[in-house]
């Protein structure tokens, strides 16, 4: 899901800024839902992560990642499954998505265009429709680790890739404004 900045050096493509947009549930809506705190005992309502489950086993478990730079080379999807991410010990990070278009195709890719990318504070989580394009978790920390919810086997059969160097010449890298 990542590119190191030193596998960009290997390739012809082009690194093209992409812009951080501010999360909100508004502005992350097409590729999921912003999971934020709320008081304990409020009842389960439209702003609480929509979860599908239905094609296999849940998994939720702590993935410890290394940091890989701020390159996005790869965008992935996983047809079969909504998932669930949360930076451990509250540090901020970055996501690219794009939305979860020809969810029955499985040669469909997305538009270059289509891909936005977000910063994630570390008090909130995000759930990805299911099919939503994705590439992350990135930062700038040495490791983070990260809560993820997804199906036992997403990993092994649901992993659909597009390789944005191949296809497009371009890897992209988060540009935050100042």
């Amino acid at each position: 899901m990542h590119a190191s900045d030193s596998d960009i050096a290997k390739t012809d493509a082009t690194v093209r800024p992409i812009a951080v947009t501010r999360l909100t549930s508004e502005s992350f809506a097409p590729f999921g839902t912003v999971i934020a705190p709320i008081e304990d005992g409020v009842m389960f309502g439209p702003n609480d992560a929509q979860l599908d489950f239905t094609r296999g086993t849940p998994r939720f478990y702590i993935m410890r990642l290394p940091r890989k730079g701020l390159l996005v080379k790869q965008i992935t999807r996983h047809r079969d499954v909504t998932q669930c991410l949360a930076s451990v010990g509250g540090k901020p990070w970055f996501i690219a998505v794009a939305p979860p278009l020809k969810l029955d195709d499985p040669k469909a890719e997305p538009a270059l265009a289509d891909i936005k990318a977000f910063k994630i504070p570390g008090d909130v989580a995000i759930k990805l429709h299911r099919g939503s394009w994705h590439a992350g978790p990135f930062f700038e920390d040495e490791e983070i680790s990260f809560f993820n919810l997804e199906l036992a086997n997403t990993n092994e059969v649901d992993h659909q890739n597009c390789y944005l160097d191949q296809k497009y010449g371009t890897v992209l890298e988060f540009a935050e404004s100042a």
